[in-house]
């Protein structure tokens, strides 16, 4: 693997004002490129995401909108961008309960993107794919092998971006590298909203001194990656000579939800028992990556553990929630 030269770059990145792409922007600050554009219609992503970034001048809104079904206004965003990021999607519970909304913004959103992208000679495109296209675990730990084991439309969404961009690279010579996000969390996550993250859902109970609920007997493993990290896959994915390919984005260490809680507990000093309900509809009982491939390839490794990732998220998020209650005039 050698690095490419990514020197006064421009570049554009779809979904930047989102979770994982205000992050991927403040990591290619550390970079010397020319310009960092976002492209982002702020359904769920904020300004205030933005605000340390939009710092730096070579930071800027893309100021006629933001949407990837708009194909004018995306071709003009895509134009003099050497590498693109599209993370623009709808999530796992949109596209469950939205699947038509889900079948334009995923999947034709994301053809609208990879046609730009070949119209204006993009060098390359990383693509936020995710590990939903495997489904449950037929084996662990889960290669980039593992087989299309997805019962969701998100994940169908997914796996039909990813065979796009296989297609636009053997049809037109686009390059790009897939990223296969295991189970993201970290600053800036959604505490608030109908698709809030568990771990968000267990805080707002023991902010509220009720036990947290675990559905099942909190068996279900997962691999949590925090958001610094998936941001930092990003730059290396985009700086590396890889191309047509993908990579699981993840720690390679599994952690239950019983095991997850129990650390929130112990970080927020709460005494606490935790509740076992019957299990609600899950997705997924069990993943975990190999991650091999992504070290060897993309010469990424992941950074945070579980236990200073959450330290990390508990703190943003009490801020965040403080500095809320102020602009409202609820803290003086």
């Amino acid at each position: 693997m050698k690095n490419i030269d990514i020197k006064n770059s421009n570049i554009l990145v779809i979904g930047g004002a989102g979770f994982i792409g205000s992050h991927i922007v403040e990591e290619l600050l550390k970079e010397d490129v020319n310009e960092i554009v976002i492209y982002d219609n702020f359904s769920r992503g904020t300004h205030e995401n933005l605000e340390v970034a939009l710092k730096d001048p070579r930071v800027k809104i893309f100021d006629i909108g933001g949407d990837i079904l708009q194909t004018d206004i995306l071709d003009e965003a895509v134009k003099g961008k050497d590498y693109v990021f599209h993370l623009a999607a709808l999530w796992l519970l949109h596209c469950y309960d939205f699947p038509r909304n889900a079948f334009h913004v995923n999947i034709e959103g994301t053809f609208n993107v990879l046609e730009a992208c070949v119209k204006h000679n993009v060098k390359k495109l990383i693509y936020s794919s995710s590990a939903s296209v495997y489904g449950n675990a037929v084996e662990l730990p889960m290669t980039e092998e593992h087989p299309y084991n997805n019962q969701t439309f998100y994940g169908a969404s997914k796996i039909a971006g990813e065979h796009m961009c296989k297609s636009f690279y053997h049809r037109y010579g686009l390059n790009y590298v897939g990223l296969r996000y295991f189970n993201a969390y970290g600053a800036r996550q959604d505490y608030k909203g109908t698709y809030i993250a568990i771990i968000m859902k267990i805080l707002d109970r023991i902010d509220k001194g009720l036990p947290p609920i675990v559905y099942g007997d909190g068996s279900q493993a997962y691999d949590f990656i925090y958001v610094t990290d998936i941001a930092k896959a990003n730059i290396a994915a985009m700086k590396s000579d890889a191309t047509n390919d993908f990579y699981n984005v993840a720690t390679g260490k599994q952690t239950s939800i019983k095991d997850l809680t129990n650390i929130l507990l112990e970080i927020t000093g709460s005494d606490l028992d935790i509740v076992y309900q019957e299990a609600e509809q899950m997705f997924v009982s069990s993943r975990i990556a190999d991650v091999t491939k992504a070290s060897k390839e993309l010469n990424f490794n992941y950074t945070i553990e579980i236990e200073e990732g959450l330290e990390k998220l508990i703190e943003w998020r009490k801020n965040h929630i403080d500095l809320v209650a102020k602009r409202r005039g609820e803290i003086r």
